[in-house]
C-alpha cells in the first residue's frame, strides 16, 4: 500500500475521530466529559467568593445576611457553583424544558468542584416533584443532576425517603411573596432521619422557599442538618 493511500486513511480516521468526539452543548465545539469545551466552561458565571453561608446570596462580608439573621431559613446552608444567568440558564432551561438530559453533566460538575472540601451527607435527596408533573416531564432534573452527584462522590441517592403529596402553581410563574403559600405542607418524609445530615439536591435556588418547606418537613423527622446542594442561585430582588 502506497504512502499516499496511508496519508488518505490516516487523515479519515482523524476526521472519524473528531466527529465522534463530544459536542459542547453552548457552542456546538469539541467538548470534554463534562459536556463543555473549555472557553464555554469559563464562561459560566461562578458563585461570588463573597456570599452568605446560609443562603449563598453575594454579600460584601462574606458573613450571615441580614435576611438570615432576621428569619433564620428552616436549612442550615446552601452549596451552589453558578449564579442563575447566562449561559448557566441555558443548560437549566435546556434540562429542565426541552429535557436534554446531558445539561445535567455540567451542572452536577460545577457543584462536584464545589462540594470537594464538604463533610458527605448521610442521604442525598433529590427535590421531589408532585406525580402529576413527573408523568408530564418524564423525568425529574433533581435527579439526573443527583445521580452525577452520587457516582463521582460514591454515595446512594435516597429516593424514597420524602414524597411531594400535592402540586401548586410553578413556583416560577408566581410573584416572590407567594411561594412560601405555595409549598406550605407540600412535603412528606417517610423515614426516620433522626440524627443524619441530609444534602437536597436541585437545579435553582431563587426565594428558598421550596428548600425551607422540605427542610423543615426533614427536621420533623429528627434531621440533624439540610444542606442545599443547588446548581445556581438566582439574585435577590433588586440585585439584577
Amino acid at each position: 500500500m502506497s504512502n499516499s493511500v496511508y496519508r488518505i486513511l490516516d487523515n479519515g480516521l482523524t476526521i472519524t475521530r473528531w466527529l465522534m468526539s463530544p459536542v459542547c452543548l453552548l457552542c456546538g465545539g469539541r467538548s470534554d466529559a463534562d459536556g463543555l469545551c473549555e472557553g464555554c466552561n469559563a464562561s459560566l458565571p461562578r458563585l461570588t467568593a463573597r456570599h452568605c453561608p446560609v443562603c449563598a446570596l453575594p454579600d460584601a462580608t462574606g458573613e450571615r445576611c441580614g435576611r438570615c439573621l432576621t428569619k433564620p431559613p428552616h436549612f442550615d446552608r446552601v452549596v451552589a457553583p453558578f449564579r442563575y444567568e447566562f449561559p448557566a440558564t441555558v443548560l437549566i432551561q435546556g434540562l429542565k424544558y426541552r429535557g436534554n438530559l446531558a445539561c445535567a453533566r455540567p451542572l452536577a460538575a460545577g457543584l462536584a468542584a464545589a462540594l470537594e472540601t464538604e463533610p458527605y451527607p448521610d442521604l442525598i435527596v433529590p427535590m421531589p416533584l408532585a406525580r402529576a408533573r413527573l408523568a408530564a416531564r418524564g423525568f425529574n432534573q433533581a435527579m439526573e443532576i443527583s445521580r452525577r452527584l452520587a457516582t463521582e462522590f460514591g454515595l446512594d441517592i435516597s429516593l424514597h425517603v420524602c414524597r411531594r403529596t400535592r402540586e401548586g402553581a410553578a413556583q416560577a410563574a408566581l410573584p416572590w411573596k407567594q411561594r412560601a403559600t405555595n409549598v406550605r405542607d407540600a412535603f412528606v418524609c417517610d423515614f426516620d432521619v433522626n440524627g443524619k445530615s441530609v444534602a437536597v439536591v436541585d437545579d435553582v435556588l431563587t426565594t428558598g422557599a421550596t428548600l425551607g418547606e422540605l427542610a423543615l418537613t426533614l427536621k420533623r423527622r429528627g434531621a440533624r442538618e439540610v444542606i442545599g446542594w443547588i446548581a445556581a442561585r438566582t439574585p435577590a430582588p433588586g440585585d439584577a
